[in-house]
């Protein structure tokens, strides 16, 4: 257990001197599987033999004195919508239960090449659409901070296994804060790159223009060393940037001397708890104490980004969804007369209600009559909203905000009000319109003890101010460093 303590630094650290091996800290993470997965859902498989077969060969190569990679035999969990060839990718719907990936992701491929051992697939909301890991069609994820609690959406599974020290990393997906959300309520970092940095080859699309990996972890440095570890460009990845992405890790430890940052006037405002809020003035502080610049901005077109992304992602997921249909992969129904009932029943048993409800609103969007009125005005407001950032960023390098107004809440609090719970995502979405990196690091607790986080977003392709800003952050505070009680 206190093995499983340590950040990935320090396991790096404590391989290179031999005092653990890569294959004790799988098992000792397999033995925290076994002792609390039962509590917190967070896997929908495990990959044990591949998991021990990649720890061997890091030690082999420690024996021979070769040369590691930053993240080799750092345990790591992966988000079941993220394909790994030769083990179950069900993106936690019926419809893929069966389904084995024929190959790799480019993320999985990149793991592979740098020995980092996949401890199992993680539970998702069902194709990543929700905001609380309650939509997964195998079961529901668990707070660790509070069982009763949601770990946040749609990466619930990647976040609650990191929480709980089932994995020391993990990866995940964001669409509209998928991986900001849950990592602020569960009490560790999350990062969003810009879009583009990693690529989305071999991951399950939700919504094409928005999708994005991003890596999990318990501190800043931990998330500089895996998003180095992905990134990149990736011809088999059309929206790819063909740029190179820079060694963040020689410069993300530099003081904030001469950093601006704006603090975002909408969303510190109504509907954002006073506990939240106040948090959110004390990281200010320690900002200002620290050299920054801060200020109050303004962005009066963010209120209509729920609006824009609710059509957006819906459309893109309503035409990403239409390949599932009984044909070439996945389930089929048993029961069809014809090729249409085949078609309509497969759907109709292998998806889920929140599914269903999203492609339903998504084909509306894009049906002749309504495409122009919905789809298309949407992508111009989506532009007006990036131009507004794009305004802001002219001022500020660094942009603050709570990542959710509220802390994590109870589970099944929200199922029978949609808009309250699509809500929730009201502080994340933007970054995803723009494309824009952001993170949600730990900056406090509530009264009852569950995580408070806060985020920050930066220019595209500036991602450097923005873990330095995050870094510095953590330099100050210990928010990070408290663990899940369970």
């Amino acid at each position: 257990m206190e093995l499983l303590k340590k950040t990935a630094v320090q396991m790096r650290e404590a391989l290179l001197k031999k005092e653990v091996s890569a294959v004790e800290l799988v098992e000792e993470s397999y033995k925290r599987v076994d002792n609390v997965e039962d509590k917190i859902g967070a896997y929908n498989s495990l990959t044990k033999e591949y998991a021990l077969e990649t720890a061997k060969k890091v030690d082999e190569k420690i024996a021979k004195g070769e040369n590691l990679p930053k993240m080799a035999g750092i345990p790591l969990a992966l988000k079941d919508n993220i394909n790994l060839k030769g083990f179950k990718t069900t993106a936690s719907s019926k419809i893929l239960e069966n389904f084995v990936s024929p190959y790799d992701a480019t993320v999985s491929k990149k793991l592979r090449e740098n020995l980092v051992p996949v401890i199992g697939k993680e539970n998702l909301d069902e194709f990543a659409m929700g905001s609380s890991n309650e939509n997964s069609a195998f079961k529901k994820v668990h707070n660790p901070h509070n069982l009763n609690k949601v770990p946040g959406g749609s990466s619930g599974g990647s976040a609650a296994s990191v929480a709980a020290l089932e994995a020391t990393v993990a990866l995940g997906s964001d669409t509209g804060g998928s991986i900001r959300l849950p990592a602020s309520f569960c009490g560790i970092s999350g990062f969003k790159p810009t879009y583009g940095r990693v690529s989305r080859y071999g991951l399950i699309a939700f919504a094409s223009s928005l999708d994005q990996i991003g890596p999990f972890g318990r501190c800043t440095e931990d998330i500089v060393d895996l998003y180095e570890t992905i990134a990149g460009y990736d011809p088999k990845d059309s929206t790819s940037l063909n740029m190179p992405v820079g060694e963040i890790s020689k410069t993300f430890k530099n003081d904030i001397k001469a950093l601006k940052c704006g603090v975002i006037k909408e969303l510190m405002g109504e509907g954002v708890s006073d506990c939240v809020k106040k948090a959110v003035e004390d990281a200010i502080k320690v900002y200002e104490k620290l050299g920054a610049t801060v200020q109050e901005v303004s962005l009066p077109l963010l209120k209509h980004s729920i609006g824009v992304y609710y059509i957006i992602a819906t459309a893109e997921a309503s035409s990403n969804l239409a390949r599932f249909d009984g044909v070439k992969y996945g389930h089929r129904t048993a029961d069809a007369k014809n090729l249409m009932e085949m078609y309509t029943k497969t759907r109709k048993e292998g998806f889920g209600d929140e599914v269903k409800r999203r492609i339903m609103l998504g084909t509306y969007a894009l049906s002749s009559g309504y495409y122009d009125a919905y789809y298309k005005k949407a992508q111009q407001l989506r532009r007006l909203i990036k131009d507004d950032f794009d305004r802001v960023f002219k001022e500020v390098d660094v942009l603050i905000s709570p990542t959710c107004p509220t802390t994590a809440f109870d589970i099944g609090s929200r199922n029978e009000d949609p808009l309250a719970m699509y809500l929730t995502d009201i502080g994340t979405i933007c970054a995803n319109l723009i494309g824009a990196p952001a993170i949600s690091i730990p900056a406090g607790f509530d009264k009852d003890g569950m995580p408070i986080g806060m985020q920050l977003i930066s220019q595209v392709l500036q991602e450097e101010p923005l873990l330095r800003a995050a870094y510095n952050f953590e330099s100050q505070t210990d928010f990070h460093t408290k663990l899940a009680n369970l």
